[in-house]
């Protein structure tokens, strides 16, 4: 065995997840290890998605395998340092990849991992397995950082990205078991999903986003290819719906168009969700996604405030994306959009304009998220000098950090509620079959919060936090 791949999520030990239970595999490690097996590299591939911790430890002890490998992101954290642990004890040399261990290189290398990879994985890892097992072999590695013969953190020249991406193995699927994911999906909702990606990275510059794994870059996937892909996933799984996990999917409208002429000439109609921006967002586009068989997609509106939105460098029109919205509606689109509120320099209006936009937009679907810094990008930087951690680095993540002078977390959890009360009532007041009662109680609900938001609307964070 020359390499153990693993990452460090448990569905069943994270809350929020169990109530939606929408798992999808880790896409990244089953590249990772098809690319290594098409090179003839012996790769095993623990996927952690419903096993227990103790099971999953033990397990990592009990491989001893030369390398392990480790997917982390900023919300495993805390579990990746365990697994790390359980590796060294085992023997095994560490080391760390995905968006999270870049930014914290020195703090991941001071508690045990041998290297970081920054960047994609898939050509850093060939060369990086047999240069672990070669005396000061690691210099001439591009993309790693590692600690030096001196303790020097040294990190070499960068990784050039994988270009092009067609003819790539597939993700290593048959590695894990499909067939759970499936299956929790059509138990919760009815249908079976598959993910796939056609595109890696994003090129637009939001403060706030991480772009620690493929930068700004945007490179697609010919449409033959990811029809491939479609027809090899229908062969092996006969999945009800597949899910485009890329971060933006309409970027290309020429692309978009040749991909729907392929689907439709070799027959692959897969209903699907997939992301995009409002700024890619057309009439014409719009209608061919309806064509394909999109059934939901999510636009990441992020606020209702033009003056938040272009603090964000978010370039996208607050007001157009209510035409957005209502295009995808017209053309039998579930709307999803995602809200993000406590942006630095957000006030009392500004939230009060999203909720606005909101109830006029009325979309299908709306999530609400509190912003954060992540180390890395320019929205931490703008901060950083006002954080707080609230946990031990080690048990926390940038989660759990807070904004010194930003309301406070119990503000932000009351506007929360109110927001989705405020779109629940005007959805229901728009009902020609009008539920009383449940208008009632979501009225009482939504002026409930909306008082709590008053009375905590001077609570900010501040050093009490650590007491």
């Amino acid at each position: 065995m020359d390499i153990s791949l693993t990452h460090a999520y448990y569905l069943y030990e994270d809350p929020a997840e169990r109530q939606i239970m929408k798992p999808y595999p880790p896409l990244g490690l089953l590249y990772i290890a098809s690319h290594l097996r098409s090179l003839g590299f012996d790769v095993d591939l623990t996927d952690s998605t419903f096993m227990t911790r103790i099971a999953h430890l033990q397990a990592i002890r009990d491989k001893q395998v030369p390398v392990v490998g480790i997917y982390v992101n900023l919300m495993t954290r805390a579990n990746a340092l365990q697994i790390m642990r359980a590796a060294k004890q085992a023997g095994s040399q560490v080391v760390l990849g995905g968006p999270e261990p870049v930014n914290y290189a020195k703090e991941y290398l001071d508690r045990g991992a041998d290297v970081i990879v920054s960047g994609e994985g898939e050509l850093t890892l060939a060369e990086l397995i047999p240069a672990l097992a070669t005396p000061n072999g690691l210099e001439n590695v591009a993309g790693i950082i590692f600690r030096g013969r001196d303790g020097e953190l040294v990190t070499t020249r960068p990784r050039e990205q994988i270009k092009p991406l067609d003819n790539r193995p597939y993700p290593a699927r048959e590695s894990i078991d499909m067939s759970q994911y499936m299956n929790i999906w059509r138990t919760h909702h009815g249908a079976s999903s598959v993910s796939l990606i056609t595109a890696r990275g994003c090129p637009y510059t939001c403060r706030w986003c991480s772009h620690s794994v493929f930068g700004f870059t945007f490179r697609h996937r010919s449409p033959d290819d990811v029809a491939d892909e479609l027809e090899h996933i229908r062969d092996t799984y006969n999945p009800d719906q597949v899910w485009y996990a890329d971060d933006v999917f309409t970027m290309s409208h020429h692309w978009l168009r040749r991909f729907a002429d392929t689907l439709k000439h070799r027959g692959l109609n897969f209903p699907f969700e997939t992301i995009s921006r409002e700024d890619r967002l057309n009439e014409t586009t719009v209608r061919t996604l309806a064509e394909m068989g999109c059934y939901r997609l999510w636009v990441g509106a992020e606020s209702g405030s033009q003056r938040i939105l272009d603090a964000m460098e978010r370039r996208t029109d607050v007001e157009r994306m209510r035409v957005v919205i209502d295009l995808l509606k017209k053309y039998g689109i579930r709307a999803g959009t995602f809200i993000m509120l406590g942006y630095d320099g957000e006030t009392w209006d500004d939230i009060n304009g999203t909720t606005r936009y909101l109830k006029a937009a009325l979309p299908d679907d709306v999530l609400t998220t509190l912003a954060y810094p992540i180390k890395g990008t320019p929205y931490y930087d703008d901060v950083k000098d006002r954080l707080l951690s609230l946990k031990g680095w080690d048990e926390g993540s940038d989660r759990d950090i807070a904004i010194l002078g930003r309301g406070s977390r119990r503000f932000y959890r009351y506007a929360q509620r109110w927001i989705h009360s405020e779109v629940e009532l005007a959805k229901a007041f728009g009902n020609k079959q009008r539920d009383v009662t449940k208008i009632a109680k979501t009225f009482l609900r939504a002026k409930r919060d909306r008082t709590a938001m008053y009375l905590t609307r001077r609570e900010v964070e501040d050093r009490r936090l650590e007491n």
